[in-house]
């Protein structure tokens, strides 16, 4: 089996966990009505979306191959950990959502505007909000309380996402992350890598007790 087709049975086996994801939050939306579950969704949602399109049109659209970084990518991946990351502060650290809200908020608006704008300031503005919602998801869960037994494996799916978004991040201001980030190696991690991070995700949020 060569390395795009691998790629892309990761790719497929992440969009079905991420189907699941939506399907399961939906059905918690609608017996409890808490809004936590529609962050959760949205994520989830984002992500299904984002592996789809990478099956049918290829990491091109990352930039990788040569072709250009679309100025619209980020914005979009980063509804991933927005709603991820608002989601946990929602459900479990009541006392500062609403500040989490506004930095969440004014971070996705940032990246947007610099993003689109083809701004500098986007070198500030994407590791900032990334590195902060990624801390969000991967401490959040080890600090939760009341959260069902395992659910630590949101943590390490936390860890994850933020691996794989600081290195598309730092690549798409030219500067590998670490130095060793670098275009080829990220594209042949970025699907073995979203596999395992939406794997821990379900562990994690199904967890019963």
């Amino acid at each position: 089996m060569d390395l795009f087709t691998l790629a892309n049975l990761f790719l497929l086996l992440t969009g079905l966990l991420a189907a699941y994801l939506c399907w399961y939050f939906w059905k918690r939306y609608g017996l409890h009505k808490a809004l936590h579950n529609v962050y959760y969704l949205m994520g989830f949602a984002v992500l299904l979306i984002s592996g789809l399109l990478l099956i049918f049109l290829g990491y091109g659209i990352l930039g990788f191959g040569g072709t250009a970084f679309s100025p619209y990518i980020l914005p979009v991946a980063s509804l991933i950990p927005l709603g991820i990351s608002m989601g946990l502060a929602e459900e479990y650290f009541p006392s500062w959502k609403t500040y989490f809200k506004w930095f969440a908020a004014i971070g996705f608006l940032a990246i947007a505007i610099t993003s689109i704008g083809g701004m500098d300031l986007k070198k500030i503005a994407v590791p900032v909000f990334h590195g902060v919602a990624g801390l969000v998801i991967f401490l959040g869960p080890f600090l939760a309380k009341g959260a069902p037994k395992g659910f630590y494996w949101v943590g390490i799916g936390g860890a994850l996402i933020g691996i794989g978004g600081i290195a598309l991040a730092f690549l798409s201001v030219g500067k590998p992350l670490l130095g060793i980030f670098t275009l080829e190696f990220v594209s042949t991690i970025l699907a073995p890598l979203l596999f395992l991070m939406a794997g821990a995700f379900t562990i994690g949020f199904t967890r019963k007790g």
